[in-house]
């Protein structure tokens, strides 16, 4: 029997959060290459509105939307502003993060709960959203939590980064269970360390070059790296995956 293994997107809609730079953006750019209308979201909104206008440069349809993912009242109003623009949401790829490098003597209360307001308590929040609203419609939906290799692996000077990307994983799994009757997809990506406009600089450093020579494969990912496992687990055919955590870190885990 012939196989017909496609991640045409077309007519599906997908949140994304945190897409202002990095994986976000990325992510978007490849949903939409893909054929999904995409709501990107982040607090930056001009980074955002130059990347609609790429998007929409290459014929994609994109609707910009701030959002402040620690605030509760704003992923629910900016939930309902996309769905309102965009039509009921399939896919949400929840990927708004950020890090706070520090020794754990040295980490400040501030940095701390910057670091989970974000990273837990905000993912957690749009999964709640959104899932709902695809329980509610009766969609078959994907939901695509970014956590890390540091949910796995103690990594050096980001013990409270690591512990928000292990809640991340553990989250993941227990959305996956509640929604699994709704037939919803919940899996994680858990990249390693791949060079972004955020780290490139720490990378050309002396310091860089040394943590880099300690992988084992002495190089660093790069985002197109991520883009066919997002594709397979936005699609129909995760349709028979669900709760698991994705590897993607060209073997930096065993090192």
């Amino acid at each position: 029997m012939a196989s017909h293994v496609t991640f045409d997107l077309s007519g599906q809609t997908a949140f994304i959060t945190g897409a202002t730079s990095g994986f976000g953006a990325r992510f978007a750019e490849v949903l939409s290459d893909a054929g999904a209308k995409v709501v990107i979201t982040g607090r930056r909104v001009e980074r955002l509105q130059t990347l609609k206008a790429k998007i929409e440069n290459k014929g994609g349809q994109a609707i910009a939307l701030p959002i402040d993912v620690t605030n509760v009242a704003a992923i629910r109003a900016c939930v309902d502003a996309a769905e309102r623009e965009a039509g009921p949401i399939g896919i949400l790829v929840n990927n708004a993060g950020l890090n706070v490098q520090a020794s754990a003597t040295a980490l400040s209360e501030a940095d701390y709960d910057t670091i989970m307001d974000t990273n837990v308590k905000g993912a957690f929040f749009v999964a709640q959203t959104v899932g709902s609203r695809m329980v509610q419609h009766k969609i078959q939906g994907r939901i695509v939590n970014i956590a890390s290799i540091g949910a796995m692996k103690a990594l050096p000077g980001l013990v409270a980064y690591s512990m928000s990307k292990a809640a991340i994983a553990m989250m993941t799994k227990g959305l996956a269970r509640e929604w699994a009757k709704n037939h919803i997809a919940v899996n994680a990506m858990c990249p390693g360390f791949i060079e972004t406009e955020l780290n490139s600089d720490w990378f050309a450093t002396e310091g860089g070059k040394k943590q880099v020579a300690s992988f084992p494969r002495r190089r660093l990912g790069r985002e197109e790296d991520l883009d066919a496992t997002l594709l397979l687990l936005c699609s129909r055919h995760a349709g028979f995956i669900t709760g698991s955590l994705f590897t993607l870190d060209d073997g930096q885990l065993l090192g």
